[in-house]
């Protein structure tokens, strides 16, 4: 593929028989009809938004709908993970069948990871089942959530704890819509970024370590070139372990079991974005393994370092101010019983033996966690 920052790039999912593509690069809401215009089911899309994005690229999106010939219609969600609740789900169910919809209408979910997964369990519930597209807003969204098909929203119980497994049938992930993300949104994405390179290709991370500030400043190239690869590397482990049957695809969840535990405890609120607690989560991953004797102090501190030096937080205190007080050790614990990926009471969670050397373990002695979270709270 071209190096060149116009080019498009694809990256394609293979699911046999359900496949798609992901494609990479600039003005792509701008041809967003010419590009979905094979792949629907009948020339009706209705596109779900938040009141964020909406204002900055619906009409753009509806247009390039329009200039193809099909009908397009925009609905609004509140911005943020209040709109991953029950009642604004149902809101928006009712919102999309006052438009009578049939079932070769697609939705199109145009934002950031909340609309994305909101969306999607929308598309894979309505009618039973319509087709859908993803059109990413974020930097997180576009590396992660828009890709691989795991919708959901959630409860007072968890995160995304009620949700379906349900394949788009298009991503365009669009890179000059980074331009206008602030720095911390574009933070949180980075850390998803980062991750691949940890899971199981350190060449990547080595990459990252080297272009991760040209990546934050606005390198087109570069920025296009760190999510064609993260696309890769989801598209890889999600063809491989569609709906996490197996350790692979469970592999992507590093940091996400300490991570939502930190979310779950602030409330899902504006004090720790996704990728802050997946970023601050990893780190503590890291630790984990160290303490656990299976993982070089070296390759802990190497990433410790990295995600601070971009900007990103590792350590409790930092979130949401100097805080230290309000974390407890067993309160932590006790959100992540309650993960989805726990099993038959046990906690699962990514550990590592280096840098790109990830695996599942479910063997964790809830001392070792309890003392980690510990001395972390007190750091």
């Amino acid at each position: 593929m071209s190096a060149s920052a116009d080019a498009l790039r694809t990256v394609h999912v293979d699911l046999a028989g359900r496949g798609y593509d992901i494609v990479i690069g600039p003005r792509l809401i701008d041809r967003a009809g010419e590009l979905s215009a094979g792949l629907l089911a009948a020339r009706r899309v209705m596109i779900v938004s938040d009141e964020t994005v909406a204002p900055l690229y619906g009409a753009r999106l509806i247009a390039s709908f329009r200039n193809a010939g099909i009908d397009a219609a925009l609905v609004t969600v509140p911005a943020g993970e209040g709109s991953k609740e029950f009642a604004s789900f149902g809101q928006l169910m009712a919102t999309l069948l006052d438009r009578r919809p049939d079932r070769k209408t697609t939705l199109v979910a145009l934002g950031g990871g909340v609309v994305g997964d909101l969306t999607g369990f929308a598309a894979s519930v309505l009618l039973r089942g319509v087709d859908f597209i993803q059109v990413p807003t974020t930097l997180l969204s576009q590396v992660d959530s828009s890709v691989g098909g795991k919708t959901g929203i959630n409860t007072r119980h968890g995160k995304n704890l009620v949700g379906t497994f349900y394949q788009p049938r298009l991503v365009l992930a669009d890179t000059d819509v980074l331009d206008t993300l602030p720095r911390r949104e574009l933070l949180a994405g980075y850390a998803e970024v980062a991750k691949y390179g940890l899971i199981d290709d350190p060449d990547f991370f080595v990459w990252c370590e080297a272009n991760a500030a040209a990546v934050l400043a606005g390198d087109a190239a570069k920025r296009s070139h760190a999510i064609e690869r993260s696309c890769l590397s989801k598209a890889r482990i999600v063809a491989a372990d569609e709906r996490e049957t197996t350790d692979m695809r469970a592999l992507l969840n590093l940091g996400h079991t300490f991570g939502h535990s930190l979310e779950a405890e602030t409330g899902f609120g504006p004090d720790l974005l996704h990728g802050e607690a997946v970023a601050a989560g990893m780190a503590m991953a890291f630790d984990l393994s160290v303490r656990l004797g299976i993982c070089p102090a070296a390759d802990a501190d190497r990433v410790r370092s990295h995600l601070a030096a971009v900007g990103l937080p590792v350590r409790l205190r930092s979130i949401g101010g100097d805080n230290r007080r309000s974390w407890d050790a067993m309160r932590l614990i006790d959100h992540m019983r309650g993960d989805k990926k726990a099993e038959a009471g046990k906690l699962a969670f990514v550990v590592t033996r280096g840098i790109g050397k990830t695996f599942v373990s479910r063997d964790v002695d809830e001392s070792v966690l309890r003392d980690l979270l510990t001395d972390a709270i007190a750091a």
